[in-house]
């Protein structure tokens, strides 16, 4: 890949992942190797079983433990995501560093921040740090400043209207 940037998809509204994994199945569909790492989900989703599929040329990797929500852990199982997190940011520099693709998505990266199991030094060093051959694309919540002056392309999904807010669960297929 010439002149790879660094995309961010970003905010409370619904399709973050799913926009980044378009942009895989697109980069895909044009012989470019793609990567996705994500923070602070396991690999039981839909997306995960059908990325799957797709390997060798786009693989999906997981460094958390199978467990509930973050605010549901304990100081013990906090800092074991940590590490984890942790691991799978020295793992995405890895990937770079060694051009073992040409789309790197890091999905939830941005939620990691905000909830500190990842430090906003770290990913704005991963930012700096990217190689010219590699698109870059990060998903979450919140944006700091730091890393929104880094970006080449900022997408805000906002939510407008949520079936969660109307007590309507999250449904296999739709939501996960």
């Amino acid at each position: 890949m010439e002149n790879g940037l660094v995309q961010v998809y970003y905010g409370k509204g619904k399709g973050k992942t799913t926009a980044a994994i378009g942009l895989g199945i697109r980069a895909l569909g044009n012989d470019y190797k793609v990567i996705m790492i994500q923070f602070l989900k396991n690999d039981t989703t839909g997306e995960c079983r059908m990325i799957k599929a797709l390997e060798p040329d786009f693989k999906i990797f997981h460094f958390e433990k199978k467990r509930g929500f973050t605010w549901q852990l304990n100081e013990e199982e906090k800092q074991e995501l940590r590490s984890e997190t942790s691991n799978a940011l020295k793992f995405a520099m890895k990937v770079m560093d060694t051009g073992q693709c040409d789309v790197l998505i890091l999905d939830e990266i941005l939620n990691s921040l905000e909830l500190g199991f990842v430090s906003e030094e770290d990913v704005c060093a991963l930012i700096d740090n990217k190689s010219d051959d590699v698109e870059l694309v990060l998903t979450g919540r919140s944006l700091p400043e730091s890393i929104a002056q880094r970006a080449n392309y900022i997408s805000y999904i906002e939510a407008i209207k949520h079936p969660m807010s109307s007590g309507i669960d999250a449904r296999r297929g739709i939501e996960y």
